[in-house]
């Protein structure tokens, strides 16, 4: 019983750790911004076509990687400055180049499932001139023991 205590006690610390990192990397940014969530001057709109991604069941090690598709439905490039994760087990990959008016991107993330077993809820927050801003992308899911 109280191994169970423990054990559930240190996943609500790991789960919670993960949480503040990341609100941390949003208030940095937002401070290094001025106070202002969108930086840029030259914005542009921003159409996400996948903002939520359920990858189903994976097994415990597997990683999982997903490209989000979004468009370009202004009339100025749209620049990624910043994509970051609520976990470290999740890595984005924004695109280093502007996105041309018109055209479709992709933000690549990659879920490292080990010693993640259970139901999965991840988000990545984009920085970028799009206004509005990008959505929060979600990525779900569950993570299985190799035995099941």
């Amino acid at each position: 019983m109280m191994k169970l205590i423990f054990f559930l006690l240190g996943t609500c610390i790991i789960i919670s750790s993960c949480d503040i990192r990341r609100n941390d990397a949003q208030n940095a940014s937002i401070a290094n911004a001025g106070g202002k969530a969108n930086i840029f001057t030259d914005t542009t709109t921003v159409q996400v076509i996948d903002s939520v991604y359920n990858f189903g069941k994976v097994t415990d090690g597997e990683n999982v990687v997903y490209n989000y598709r979004f468009k370009n439905n202004g009339t100025k490039p749209l620049v990624i400055s910043q994509a970051t994760a609520s976990c470290g087990c999740t890595v984005p990959e924004k695109p280093e180049e502007p996105i041309k008016p018109g055209e479709t991107g992709f933000l690549k993330v990659v879920f490292n499932s080990k010693g993640r077993v259970g139901p999965v809820h991840k988000e990545v927050t984009v920085i970028s001139n799009a206004y509005p801003a990008f959505p929060v992308l979600q990525l779900t899911g569950e993570v299985v023991s190799p035995n099941k």
